[in-house]
């Protein structure tokens, strides 16, 4: 491209800025020849999950197998040479190295040779894994302690004849073994191995609930090398609980006690219930709790005695109530989330046990409300308002959900687009007509990307505005609008009817209608204009999101406008496994194609270490690249691109003379 011999002030200005860093020709070329030499390498492959909710035993095998991209590597390199037996054997040990290495030295008797033959099949593993790389950045990605060593095994190639290379890689080997340090380097290879296998994860939302290790899974997150989060509507619930939101604590509470799921509150966060079920058996102890039993599944059936039982439907009821009212005090504050049809309390004829919604009377199942003034429905009573206002101190105290939180906020955000796809939960909201539905809550008519972007600030101010100013109320107020608000972008529905199916036994009254997107979205020139929006055009891009469970089972397709779109929730949580027929879906994207991977139920990990045995998965090919993709085709690539034509401009100038080599002001 030809260039013009003159630059402009402000272009001059940033030049003198530039030279700085590369103060000579010579250092401004290096750079130029390092990164178009980077361009041109494999981009990283990406790995994609969603809807996690909890399962943390199925989500670190996953992780740690990189939903099989391990797998592959391990039969490619060893296929045609290793029994199938001693391969799963290898994979196993690479994604649970501590406790594998455990019980093969309780019963292996010469470990000395097994650790010979191990080390070297890891290391030709590390060479085949991180072949896409530049050295620098396998170096960077190794353990500090063992950088040099693991760098000079990957890297030392030899071929038969040449004794001397294979002296000193076989020394290596024999050193490490002598200082009794073999186990430890073991350890720190596999570890290299899984890191260099996936470049980056995305997960598409929906950490919490259901399950009982998010908190797990966030620890591990924040331990990840490189990944970005897109909020689920339980993300915000959470979210929403750790910023202060009585309402969105009560919801946390009513959720997890509706689904025998208090371990991650109380072991996982260090969060007290005493309060809660203090109250609820004083002030509940006479009331009908029928209708607030929990859910346990089959294998912890034998975990509660009745009287604990009993004691959980109580603190059901009583944090229930208590989110009935919390809820009818925010859309009163809100008028603009348009919920006024969710005011339901008020609409209570205790004396005929009647609800009216929606201009038709329907007869409850309970109205023994202890709480509830019939004539101020939404006011709590003074126990009441001391007891949320103490469960939300211990959400805003707990220092572990604190730290898991602000991770949340700092590589989350409620949509990304990313080397040219789109990523989100829930929705992009839209009308009948395909139209996308427009939002007036504390903005002005905004729509589609817009209105993402400006909810995605609204959400963040909830948690980091000052305590107690307008701002923040407001945003934790939107933090609940985002959970359960109609035609929500992560909620998608009209409404959440909770109240009816507590109280109410007509069905109708239970139905939540899904967002027209639902629909629309299997006719691929929705999909196109969606991805339009998000400033997206090309064969090769596409809409991922998760948050409904694809019914495979009954023959749904988690592929959408004629392969635009990739639904990745596939029920990683069991309690929808029931209903999709399998244990969820993961999505990988390489350097020459998009590949589907569904997933079957997993055995549990202490299972997967002693038998050998991973997840069963299928995979299908979706998009097959015309040719292998490169860092230039991404958009990190783009972003070198920038940094190169910037270094060719600052050449220029150094050559004309505008500016002078070794120039620092």
């Amino acid at each position: 491209m030809k260039r013009t011999a003159e630059f402009t002030r402000e272009k001059l200005d940033y030049l003198k800025l530039l030279a700085r860093q590369y103060p000579t020709v010579q250092e401004a070329s290096t750079e130029i020849i390092n990164l178009r030499a980077i361009q041109n390498l494999p981009k990283g492959t990406e790995h994609f999950l969603s809807d996690v909710h909890g399962e943390y035993e199925a989500f670190q095998h996953i992780i740690n197998s990189a939903s099989g991209v391990v797998r592959e590597k391990i039969d490619e390199l060893l296929g045609s040479s290793v029994p199938r037996s001693d391969r799963d054997q290898l994979a196993t040990l690479i994604y649970y190295p501590q406790e594998k290495l455990e019980e093969i030295e309780r019963e292996t008797e010469d470990m000395r040779e097994w650790y010979r033959i191990t080390f070297h099949r890891l290391i030709d593993l590390c060479c085949l894994v991180s072949a896409k790389y530049t050295r620098s950045k396998v170096r960077k990605a190794m353990p500090r302690d063992y950088a040099y060593i693991i760098d000079e095994l990957i890297h030392t190639h030899f071929e038969q004849n040449e004794t001397d290379k294979r002296g000193y890689y076989e020394n290596i080997i024999n050193t490490i073994i002598d200082l009794d340090r073999a186990s430890n380097f073991l350890i720190q290879l596999c570890e290299l191995i899984k890191r260099l296998a996936a470049d980056h994860l995305h997960l598409v939302g929906d950490i919490f609930d259901r399950g009982p290790g998010a908190d797990v899974i966030l620890d591990a997150l924040m331990d990840y090398h490189s990944v970005d989060i897109q909020w689920g509507n339980h993300d915000i619930l959470w979210m929403g609980a750790a910023s202060g939101s009585r309402t969105l604590v009560a919801t946390v509470l009513a959720n997890s006690l509706r689904y025998n799921n208090l371990e991650v509150i109380e072991t996982g966060y260090g969060i007290s219930l005493r309060p809660l079920s203090v109250f609820a058996d004083e002030v509940y102890r006479k009331c009908d709790v029928s209708r607030f039993q929990v859910k346990i599944a089959k294998e912890d059936e034998g975990s509660l005695t009745e009287r604990d039982k009993l004691l959980c439907a109580r603190m059901h009821k009583a944090i229930t109530m208590i989110l009935f009212k919390l809820e009818g005090q925010k859309i009163r504050r809100n008028p603009c989330f348009h919920m006024d049809d969710r005011l339901l309390l008020d609409k209570v004829d205790y004396q005929a046990g009647t609800v009216e919604i929606d201009g038709a009377v329907y007869p409850m199942l309970d109205t023994d409300f202890p709480t509830v003034d019939p004539k101020d429905p939404y006011t709590l009573t003074p126990e009441e308002d001391a007891l949320i206002n103490t469960l939300t101190r211990s959400f805003r105290h707990s220092e572990k959900l604190q730290r898991h939180v602000r991770f949340l906020y700092s590589k989350g955000s409620l949509y990304r687009v990313y080397n040219g796809n789109l990523l989100f939960h829930g929705c992009i909201p839209m009308g009948l007509d395909g139209s996308l539905l427009s939002f007036s809550i504390g903005c002005d008519s905004l729509s589609g990307r817009a209105f993402l972007d400006y909810a995605d600030l609204t959400a963040r101010r909830a948690y980091y505005n000052k305590p107690g100013s307008p701002e923040r109320q407001f945003g934790m107020d939107f933090l609940w609008w985002l959970w359960c608000g109609r035609n929500s972008p992560i909620f998608g529905r009209d409404r959440m009817t909770t109240f009816e199916r507590r109280f109410v036994a007509d069905e109708t009254t239970h139905v939540e209608t899904k967002n027209a997107y639902y629909t629309l979205y299997n006719d691929p020139a929705v999909c196109e204009g969606i991805l339009k929006e998000f400033g997206l055009e090309g064969p090769h891009c596409h809409i991922i999101n998760g948050h409904v469970p694809v019914k495979s089972k009954k023959g749904e397709s988690p592929v959408k406008g004629g392969g635009r779109l990739i639904v990745i929730d596939g029920g990683f949580c069991k309690a929808y496994q029931k209903t999709t027929g399998i244990a969820g879906y993961t999505l990988i994207y390489n350097s020459r194609c998009f590949r589907l991977v569904a997933h079957e139920p997993f055995v549990g990990r202490a299972a997967a270490i002693r038998k050998n045995w991973d997840i069963a998965s299928t995979s299908q090919i979706l998009d097959r690249l015309e040719r292998r993709a490169t860092i230039e085709d991404t958009d990190n690539g783009r972003r070198m691109q920038e940094q190169v034509d910037d270094l060719l401009d600052l050449l220029r100038a150094y050559r004309s003379g505008a500016i002078v080599e070794g120039h620092k002001t």
